[in-house]
């Protein structure tokens, strides 16, 4: 270790004593997420229960040049918690407090530590809920931070049209507040949203306020089955177009729905299927159902089942949720390699169309499944961790899927983030204004010590 990263744990462990641990379990435990990417792990892990805590921890690793990484649950999938050059992990699961609802203006404020199952357990007897949903019980603070979105996207919008305002550290030590509680303002630059998908590469976000939403009256759930991932996915697309306020659809295929099938104990045909949700009146959502049962049936669909039991519908959505774990097991002992492409929801039938030709000629197996009603979809590729062969097949897989969705209009990640992982698409997809982002963060973080080795591509040689 050297001599300033000893002196920096000095400095850390005289503000903040016993919340200071160096212990290699500790370390390490705090150095991946659940990507494929290897540990990296940090010199060091500050346990924070308070925003003051973590601006003493950026003020010291300022003081002394030592990188600062924020992490919530480790849910990640992208690499963004690595410690690629070191330094300190701000933990800031303690942080764990709901600060304030407001039913009247449908908000509330958080920690950064809060989770969304414990957001919507607390909100639970006040009609109100959080519809942001990752599949990931994952921290509101890790939410922001990667633009999340998740299953509800289609009709409630991603972290970027729910979050209201944020309290953050910057790289200096100084906390600000990027908002009011106003649902709309003219008031100077958004910083809300240049910190949301920031990946803590600007700040550390320590507090949120969020827009909530009514529960529905009534919620259905439907499953149905299809010919092809094409049928089901231009199924999905004429729903929306028709106007059925859908909830959620979700596309799995085939080899998903083996995978889940034996995770579960389901039952469902090893065919693809669109998982859907309706939420409104009662009569509303048995109409939805209904019209989406129509155009399911004109495209090929068949076993269309629907129900408004909760614990039926908790059932087929957690299976859903369980689709990375599922998938995990066809090939225990895999390492995952997980794509995250965007596209116009136009395109979206023959990019997967064309990445299921593509796969069907891989040396390794791969499921695909997406939140079809907003363009977005996964292909989740499970390697052999020790195959260097197979891990440069599905990198190279990765690489044709991204060339694909830009050449689209798309996004080379729709959700996850860029983390590791994405950083050598960013240039294609936004070419000069990567550039601009650079300017940004040199202005906001000099020093380069907020999550170094994120987002932002190597600057140019020479």
């Amino acid at each position: 270790m050297s001599t300033n990263v000893d002196a920096a744990l000095d400095d850390l462990r005289s503000q903040l004593g016993d919340r200071v641990s160096t212990a290699a379990a500790v370390r390490e435990q705090h150095g991946h997420d659940e990507s494929g990417w290897p540990v990296m792990a940090p010199d060091a892990v500050v346990f924070a229960t308070e925003r003051g805590h973590v601006a003493t921890a950026v003020v010291v690793c300022a003081r002394h040049g030592l990188p600062v990484i924020a992490y919530g649950t480790g849910t990640a999938v992208e690499g963004h918690v690595q410690a690629v050059r070191g330094g300190v992990v701000i933990d800031l699961a303690g942080m764990d407090q709901v600060l304030r609802v407001s039913p009247g203006d449908m908000d509330c404020t958080v920690q950064a530590g809060v989770t969304r199952k414990q957001l919507n357990r607390h909100l639970r007897d006040t009609g109100l809920f959080f519809p942001v949903d990752p599949g990931a019980d994952a921290s509101i603070g890790g939410m922001a931070a990667t633009r999340a979105s998740g299953t509800n996207a289609v009709r409630y919008g991603t972290m970027a049209h729910n979050v209201l305002s944020l309290t953050a550290v910057l790289p200096d030590g100084r906390v600000i507040e990027t908002g009011r509680r106003a649902r709309k303002s003219s008031a100077g630059y958004d910083l809300t949203h240049l910190l949301i998908g920031a990946e803590g590469t600007l700040g550390v976000i320590t507090d949120i306020t969020l827009r909530l939403h009514g529960l529905p009256e009534a919620i259905s759930a439907a499953v149905c089955a299809f010919p092809s991932v094409e049928a089901a996915v231009q199924a999905a697309s004429e729903t929306i177009q028709s106007g059925v306020p859908v909830a959620r659809v979700e596309l799995l295929d085939e080899l998903q729905m083996r995978a889940i099938n034996a995770y579960a104990g389901l039952d469902h045909a090893e065919a693809p299927h669109l998982f859907l949700e309706f939420h409104g009146s009662s009569a509303g959502v048995a109409e939805q159902a209904e019209a989406t049962q129509a155009i399911a049936a004109e495209h090929g669909g068949t076993a269309f089942q629907w129900s408004t039991r909760e614990e039926e519908r908790n059932r087929l959505w957690q299976a859903r949720h369980d689709a990375f774990p599922a998938a995990m097991q066809l090939r225990p002992g895999c390492r995952p390699v997980i794509t995250d492409v965007c596209v116009p929801v136009s395109a979206l039938a023959g990019c997967i169309a064309r990445a299921q030709e593509d796969l069907a000629a891989m040396p390794v197996p791969g499921t695909i499944l997406g939140h079809v009603g907003d363009g977005n979809f996964h292909v989740i590729l499970l390697c052999d961790p020790d195959s260097e062969e197979e891990h440069a097949a599905a990198k190279a897989f990765n690489q044709r899927l991204v060339e694909q969705a830009l050449a689209l209009d798309g996004t080379c990640t729709g959700e996850h983030g860029v983390g590791l992982g994405k950083r050598g698409f960013l240039a294609r997809e936004h070419g000069d204004a990567v550039e601009v982002m650079r300017a940004v963060k040199n202005a906001l973080d000099p020093q380069g010590i907020m999550n170094p080795g994120k987002i932002l591509p190597d600057p140019p040689s020479g």
